[in-house]
């Protein structure tokens, strides 16, 4: 059995698919490595647009086609950077504790990388499972994203469940805002989760 790599000095040794599949483990160290990399925002940044495509295969057959991919890319990255910035903000004034000290980047990293579950969601078209994957797919996201904030804040679980659920509040209605105002149709819910 070979030790385990750390590369929570930033080193940024690990890889964006075995970071995935960390986060999608819930591995603690993993969330550690991804809070410290101060250069895994760009990896973040991949895994939300790989959510969002992997939404969009999901809805096969619905409406907007290649638009609909781009629109629904755009969201996900709206979406991931109002959630990031909120919880920021919440969790580092309103859930604060004395051992909470957080940057941006270290949220906007952990979050981003806490929708590697939502690759499921590219099963979505399929008859009768399709629902089971996208539901799946939604419910490991939101345990992703409590562990997320949970490690980057060094909450307790309450904490940073209050945290997302007021983050996750600001940003529906972010996303409600800007599909009205830019006109984009399809699901919003499909957006979010």
């Amino acid at each position: 059995m070979q030790p385990a790599t750390r590369s929570g000095t930033g080193s940024g040794s690990a890889s964006l698919i075995d970071r995935m599949i960390g986060v999608a483990r819930l591995d603690p160290q993993t969330y550690r490595d991804i809070e410290h990399d101060t250069n895994a925002t760009p990896q973040a940044l991949i895994v939300v647009v790989l959510a969002a495509v992997a939404a969009a295969i999901g809805a096969i057959g619905g409406e907007g086609g290649q638009a609909g991919i781009v629109a629904q890319a755009l969201m996900a990255v709206i979406n991931w950077i109002v959630f990031s910035v909120v919880a920021f903000y919440v969790g580092s004034t309103l859930f604060a504790t004395s051992q909470t000290e957080v940057s941006l980047g270290q949220v906007l990293r952990l979050v981003g990388f806490a929708q590697a579950p939502k690759l499921l969601g590219a099963l979505a078209f399929i008859p009768l499972l399709g629902w089971i994957a996208g539901l799946a797919a939604s419910i490991w996201f939101i345990i992703a994203a409590v562990f997320a904030l949970r490690e980057a804040f060094e909450f307790q679980t309450d904490r940073a469940i209050g945290t997302a659920v007021v983050s996750g509040i600001v940003m529906f209605v972010v996303a409600f805002v800007v599909a009205l105002v830019l006109g984009i149709t399809g699901s919003i819910l499909g957006w979010l989760f």
